[in-house]
This record gives C-alpha cells, sequence and structure tokens, in this order.
C-alpha cells in the first residue's frame, strides 16, 4: 500500500506503545504501514519484504501492544495467547530485537509472560509451561508439532488467539 495511504499508523497503538516507537525508531517502515492495520484488523496477513524492513516487529508490535492493555485493565489471563514460530538459527536474534526490546520499551516485560519450546527445553521447563502457559510461546516447527500431537500440548494451545510464522521459506521444505 502506498505510504500515504496509512500516515497515522501509531494510532493503532495505545499512547505508551506509541511513544515508544517514535522515540527509538523513528517514522514507521513502509512495510509497517502496510502489516499493522490488516493485524489490528485481525486478518491473515502474510509480510513478503526484504531483510531489515521491519517484518517481524510488525508481526509482534500490534500483539504486544494488546497484551501490555489488558495486563494494564487487570483482564490478562494466565494462557497462551500467541505463538511464535520460527527456525532455531533466527530464534535468538528475534527474540532480542523484535521481542525483549519491545517488550522493555513499552513497559511490559514484568506482566507479559514468554516462554521459549525448542528441542533443547528441559523437561521440567516443559511441565511448567503447561501448568502455568506463558501469554507468548515462541517455539521451532519441530516442537510445535510435538505440542499439537500431545494432549497437554493441545489443552496449552488451544487459548492462543494468534499465530506468528517467521521464516515461511525456510518452513516451507
Amino acid at each position: 500500500m502506498p505510504k500515504s495511504q496509512h500516515p497515522n499508523c501509531l494510532n493503532l497503538f495505545t499512547p505508551g506503545t506509541a511513544l515508544w516507537f517514535h522515540e527509538t525508531l523513528g517514522t514507521p517502515t513502509p512495510v509497517q504501514e502496510a502489516a499493522w492495520p490488516a493485524i489490528a484488523a485481525g486478518g491473515h496477513v502474510l509480510v513478503s519484504a526484504p531483510t531489515g524492513t521491519g517484518k517481524t516487529l510488525s508481526a509482534f508490535l500490534v500483539f504486544l501492544d494488546r497484551l501490555k492493555k489488558l495486563a494494564d485493565e487487570g483482564s490478562l489471563r494466565q494462557e497462551l495467547y500467541l505463538i511464535y514460530v520460527s527456525p532455531l538459527k533466527s530464534l535468538a536474534a528475534d527474540i532480542r530485537e523484535n521481542l525483549n526490546r519491545p517488550l522493555a520499551g513499552i513497559g511490559a516485560e514484568a506482566s507479559v509472560q514468554t516462554a521459549i519450546r525448542t528441542g533443547d527445553t528441559t523437561p521440567q521447563e516443559r511441565r511448567q509451561m503447561i501448568k502455568k502457559p506463558p501469554h507468548i510461546l515462541i517455539t521451532t516447527p519441530e516442537s510445535l508439532y510435538l505440542l499439537l500431537t500431545a494432549k497437554t500440548g493441545q489443552n496449552m494451545l488451544c487459548t492462543a488467539k494468534a499465530i506468528i510464522i517467521d521464516e515461511l521459506h525456510a518452513l516451507i521444505d
């Protein structure tokens, strides 16, 4: 979409999130301007653009903002809201830049809980996730498959409102 179609796309966010974004990153990229209204509307969205254009933050920020708002209102339940799926090789950088940094920036790191589920997750950590689900689950395709095929995993996943699949091209094989 042309930039002029969404000149105030930061208005989709709460004032704190919009301020953090503006002070930290400046103005939204064209990818963010096009993606945020569609994501906020609840539609299925495919964001395809070159590396460094803000695709992953486009996917995360709407949900982080909504979770923070629920927490501030006292209505954030202890259940899974968002599943983020990405190949293991890109998880660390994505989590640092597009999840932890914005969570801290908007003041949600204490109220919005995240967990990582990979092949390296210990049995104790897995049991804890089932007992007390995070709000955001970061996982790999392989670990998501295991969760989908186990009754306890299905019980945790059934409350998720959205899923972000990053690096889709790497998962197609």
